[in-house]
């Protein structure tokens, strides 16, 4: 368990961890010839944590987690399943105890139900010939053309009821390739709480929403549209997240994902609260989920969804609303610091994949490389 992690846990703390999902995302272990499942949560305020489901009847004194580094959590459970739901009870310092999902969730609850879900992977990929094409793919230098389009509205049963993953596959790809479209463009897929909306408020960014199925229905959207000679690209947003009390928010009693500093920390605009970029554990965090998103549903792109809220403090702030940098700027240079590593880590570990910006300023270098002093 944790002594076989020490590393992976140390490269988490220190930001670097690009596969984080390997270490905090629930899994199924062996321990001591027992089988059950890890869970791992980070929640350094906590005075305790627990893993809380239907299957200890959501009482958190059955499931304690030990403390195994400075912020991480572990326990073992042993006779679960996948699809069981589960959440993580984190007792904050003031003793108040919230019933949080898991941020490296894999799958969930249905909207408006939030519990996380148990999950494993089953999918056989059929998209060998395109992936091993993709490799020698140059983006930059060859002819595209993007169909942007939102799952829960391009479509409905009569009814009324949204498309599914696999039924969306068999309806819009022949559509797409008629019109000569290259890629797909999804809205975001990763799970949100509000059905109204178009996604971009996440509460769960390992997640495909449950919306429209499993995370293997959304491996054989992907794989049916390589083979069909689509490309998939979806937005991503490590911008912002909303408030609910279920997700990232104050997830232990105190400011985690998001930053303590009042004047980064709320966006006026939007009603959310921003991510800290210069938390070393954040990083990992946003930056194993892209990475993850490449890795195990073979994604071709992702476009960083409002890049210029990221990179000036005082965006949507009026003035005395924010405090310039160290420099004297109104630039978050930890923002930018932020996206120079994504872009970097994405981009040397995918060959071929397209990493797209929402940059709606003049900001000057959003597409040069890192090494030449751009975003990437």
């Amino acid at each position: 368990m944790a002594e076989d992690n020490q590393y992976p846990i140390f490269l988490f703390h220190e930001g670097t961890n690009h596969e984080a999902y390997d270490l905090m995302c629930p899994a199924r272990h062996t321990v001591d010839s027992i089988d059950g499942w890890i869970f791992r949560a980070w929640a350094p305020n906590a005075r305790s944590v627990s893993v809380v489901g239907d299957f200890n009847k959501w009482d958190r004194s059955k499931n304690l987690m030990r403390k195994v580094s400075e912020g991480v959590w572990e326990c073992f459970i042993p006779e679960l399943k996948i699809f069981d739901i589960y959440k993580y009870s984190v007792e904050q310092s003031s003793g108040k105890i919230v019933n949080k999902a898991d941020p490296f969730a894999l799958h969930t609850e249905t909207a408006p139900d939030n519990a996380s879900k148990l999950y494993e992977f089953n999918y056989e990929w059929n998209d060998a010939a395109w992936m091993d094409k993709r490799a020698d793919y140059a983006p930059y230098n060859s002819p595209i053309n993007i169909y942007e389009m939102h799952i829960g509205s391009w479509k409905r049963y009569a009814d009324g009821n949204c498309y599914g993953y696999r039924k969306l596959a068999d309806e819009l790809i022949p559509y797409v390739k008629k019109m000569h479209y290259t890629h797909i463009e999804l809205m975001p897929v990763t799970e949100y709480p509000f059905d109204g909306s178009w996604g971009y408020q996440v509460t769960g960014i390992y997640a495909p929403t449950s919306r429209f199925g499993t995370p293997d229905d959304f491996m054989y959207f992907v794989d049916k549209c390589h083979q069909a000679g689509i490309g998939v690209i979806f937005d991503w947003v490590a911008s912002h997240f909303p408030k609910d009390e279920f997700g990232l928010y104050q997830f232990d009693g105190a400011p985690l994902f998001e930053y303590n500093d009042i004047t980064k920390r709320e966006h006026p605009e939007w009603g959310t609260v921003v991510f800290d970029y210069g938390r070393n554990e954040v990083r990992s965090f946003l930056i194993s989920s892209a990475m993850f998103w490449f890795k195990r549903y073979h994604i071709d792109g992702i476009r960083v969804d409002a890049v210029a809220s990221m990179i000036y403090l005082d965006y949507a702030r009026k003035q005395g609303e924010w405090i310039p940098n160290v420099k004297g700027g109104n630039h978050n240079l930890e923002a930018i610091d932020f996206l120079r590593e994504l872009n970097s880590a994405v981009l040397t570990n995918n060959k071929g994949v397209l990493m797209i910006a929402e940059e709606s300023t003049s900001f000057q270098g959003v597409t040069k490389p890192p090494y030449e002093g751009g975003l990437g």
